[in-house]
């Protein structure tokens, strides 16, 4: 018996991918879906939407797509990372061009040939940023002298940015003060209370076929609630943790006590939301016993130590959100900061497009490999850099009783 037929189920209720089917209107997300409504009916629309990882924005701007009329053309950017030239060049390829070995001039003059071809045929132009908070300050300004363009009569081009909320402290930028008085209207999507968060599972699960509201028990919920900080995204990830392991020990609903074996299995702690501080499970420092550990990292403060993680080759987020392999909660800090990549030859370092920066030493750096003992400095922390295997070719180790003090 399959696990669908086990909870007499369609389909799989609580998959990460977005899917506007399954979309949950709670008052925020129905609020968000009618301010990105606007922008069709105000022809200076310009909305700005916020929210959590894991939150819904994706799926929200993709069931927003799917009810667009006839009359409504549109370009969805998802891939931020770009300079105001490629920037450009993404809409116009998402509009239908090929606008490529083009100086920006002409690319400017290409596009608003194309808005004002459009408006004349009677025709509404919207722009989709998804992952704004990416953009940098150049190509958001980019975007307000787009949001300019007109005929004598009215601008012909409406934008709905969306992003996570470090966008929301970017626009506050006093560099920034013109395009944010071009912003209509702002929403930030927050967590699900207790009782939206127990209609979300209770609609997911009918929509995926189990229509009686008894899959799962009332003692589920507090406890859901109290792992997952309404986040859906954590929602779905805890629900179907919890499914697999009742269908591993054949049962057929889920108590507080298939929540709690999910919650060991994922080896959650309590959501920031609820506890102010999102405790992440350390990894052990390198010692003789974990020889796939080749990355080191000392989390540094006034140069007092922190914490100390050891890691598998392989990519390592940080960031001050709690779902980061390294979580600094620093304001300093963006929520995804930078990547540590460890691979054969070493480790380097990325910044993700954080607000403050990353730096090695003095320098700031996009992307820098590094050395044994670099220190790297976000904000007011430092991480300190080392290469296990070479403590390894040295024949140099941590003992266990000198890995506890440094954990300490």
């Amino acid at each position: 018996m399959s696990y669908l037929e086990h909870f007499k189920l369609d389909e799989q209720p609580f998959r990460l991918t977005p899917d506007p089917g399954f979309v949950y209107w709670s008052k925020q997300h129905a609020r968000a879906k009618a301010y990105m409504e606007s922008t069709i009916w105000l022809a200076d629309g310009f909305v700005v939407i916020t929210g959590e990882i894991g939150s819904g924005k994706t799926t929200l701007l993709q069931s927003f797509l799917t009810e667009l009329d006839d009359d409504v053309v549109y370009a969805v950017v998802s891939q931020t990372q770009l300079n105001a030239k490629e920037f450009i060049q993404a809409v116009l390829t998402e509009f239908g061009f090929k606008p490529f070995e083009k100086d920006k001039v002409e690319l400017l003059d290409m596009l608003n040939m194309f808005l004002i071809e459009q408006y004349s045929n009677g025709k509404k132009v919207v722009l989709i940023v998804d992952e704004a908070q990416n953009l940098s300050r150049k190509v958001l300004e980019e975007i307000r002298m787009l949001s300019g363009i007109e005929t004598h009569k009215e601008k012909v081009l409406r934008i709905i940015l969306a992003g996570q909320p470090e966008l929301k402290e970017t626009l506050e930028l006093p560099e920034l003060k013109q395009l944010l008085q071009r912003v209509r209207l702002r929403f930030h999507i927050g967590p699900l209370d207790r009782t939206e968060m127990r209609e979300y599972i209770e609609h997911r699960l009918s929509i995926a076929g189990h229509a009686p509201n008894d899959l799962f028990d009332d003692s589920c919920f507090e406890v859901i609630h109290r792992y997952s900080g309404g986040i859906p995204r954590l929602i779905n990830t805890l629900c179907d943790t919890a499914l697999l392991c009742a269908f591993a020990d054949e049962k057929e609903t889920i108590s507080d006590q298939e929540i709690m074996a999910a919650v060991k299995e994922l080896d959650w702690k309590e959501h920031e939301n609820n506890t102010g501080v999102f405790h992440k499970v350390n990894r052990p420092v390198f010692t003789p016993g974990s020889p796939e550990d080749v990355t080191q990292i000392e989390v540094r403060s006034d140069g007092e130590s922190l914490n100390t993680l050891s890691f598998a080759p392989g990519r390592v987020i940080i960031g001050r959100s709690p779902d980061n392999e390294v979580f600094i909660n620093s304001k300093f800090v963006s929520r995804h900061h930078a990547q540590l990549v460890s691979d054969e030859r070493g480790a380097f370092v990325e910044d993700l497009n954080s607000t403050n920066g990353v730096f090695v030493g003095e320098q700031q750096i996009k992307k820098y490999r590094l050395k044994d003992g670099d220190v790297i400095s976000l904000g007011v922390h430092e991480l300190v850099y080392r290469d296990l295997r070479d403590y390894r070719d040295d024949d140099t180790v941590v003992n266990d009783d000198e890995a506890s003090a440094i954990a300490e």
